[in-house]
């Protein structure tokens, strides 16, 4: 049986548990809910002490296998314990602590644990998928567990249960479990080799010293690697410049060694200028103008989440 299979089987068995039960609600009782869990094997307290009584294997399958167990489960904001309710951070730490595993509590902080998984097409199942769904806070508010073919279980919103849904386009993928050998990833220079454009990152970056994983990472997070590419605001090519900032530093932005060499010389400009990485991104996304004025990393959500994901991106890669 595959992965997918397994889930719609477990799905099945578990609304078969409750078909005598009244279908949990964010204002179902706690009592209600307690005695649905408890027929389900679900048990547990606001502590991260796992206490299923069932054997945990820090695997791939196992964390999926775990995640499943609670689908069903209702949507609780900063619920911790399957018995009364999950939010999303409170699932993705109480799998992992069933592996024997400890996670921060919130998503944001979650977003910083493990290694980074560059894009959804290397995710692996059990790794962790970020995103940014609220405009009216800047970084990561949402967290899953991907656990293959393009979905994820996720305790998504007041009002649903645990459930699976479509991961869709992650801001962030982090993976928790360390690789097996059968997952092993390949070496810092195979996994740059691997991208588009890898030989000339590597002849810009160290040109104009800057780290070639960056930009690699910016090109992946600007253009998806697309040289041809232009956004709805007007900006061109492989890195995205804007029409004025191409003609400044001497570029054409839609010859890929133009626009990488371009781009290495701004970063590396950007970054003795506001002495981080960090900060450089800021600029390159929000301008140097916006980075100055705020004293560091601008308080819009976009590049906040901009900055995240490269630096995310060229871990990866390097």
């Amino acid at each position: 049986m595959d992965g997918l299979s397994a889930v719609q089987s477990r799905i099945a068995e578990i609304q078969s548990m409750f078909t005598a039960q009244a279908a949990p609600t964010s204002d179902a009782s706690s009592g209600d809910w307690a005695s649905a869990a408890a027929t389900s094997g679900l048990q547990g307290s606001d502590s991260t002490t796992a206490d299923s009584g069932l054997p945990a294997t820090a695997s791939e399958s196992g964390v999926v296998a775990d995640a499943e167990k609670y689908l069903g489960v209702p949507y609780r904001w900063g619920g911790t314990d399957p018995s009364t309710g999950l939010d999303c951070s409170g699932l993705t730490q109480r799998v992992y602590a069933d592996m024997g595993i400890t996670l921060p509590r919130t998503a944001s902080q979650q977003a910083t644990a493990g290694t980074a998984v560059a894009s959804i097409d290397q995710a692996r199942p059990g790794d962790l998928v970020f995103f940014d769904y609220s405009s009216s806070r800047p970084g990561v508010d949402h967290v899953g567990i991907y656990i293959g073919g393009g979905q994820m279980i996720a305790a998504p919103t007041e009002g649903e249960s645990v459930k699976i849904q479509p991961v869709g386009n992650p801001t962030l993928i982090r993976r928790i479990l360390p690789d097996s050998s059968a997952t092993t990833a390949t070496s810092s220079s195979a996994q740059l080799a691997a991208v588009p454009y890898a030989n000339l990152f590597t002849q810009a970056g160290t040109q104009y010293g800057v780290d070639p994983s960056l930009l690699a990472a910016v090109a992946s997070q600007e253009s998806g690697f697309n040289a041809g590419a232009v956004s709805s605001a007007g900006a061109e090519g492989l890195m995205q410049f804007m029409p004025s900032t191409a003609q400044g530093l001497g570029v054409n932005p839609f010859d890929p060694a133009s626009s990488i060499n371009g781009a290495a010389r701004y970063l590396s400009g950007l970054q003795n200028q506001f002495g981080s990485t960090s900060l450089a991104l800021a600029a390159y996304n929000a301008g140097p103008g916006a980075v100055s004025r705020y004293g560091g990393i601008p308080p819009y959500a976009q590049t906040q989440n901009y900055v995240r994901s490269v630096l995310s991106k060229a871990e990866a890669y390097s």
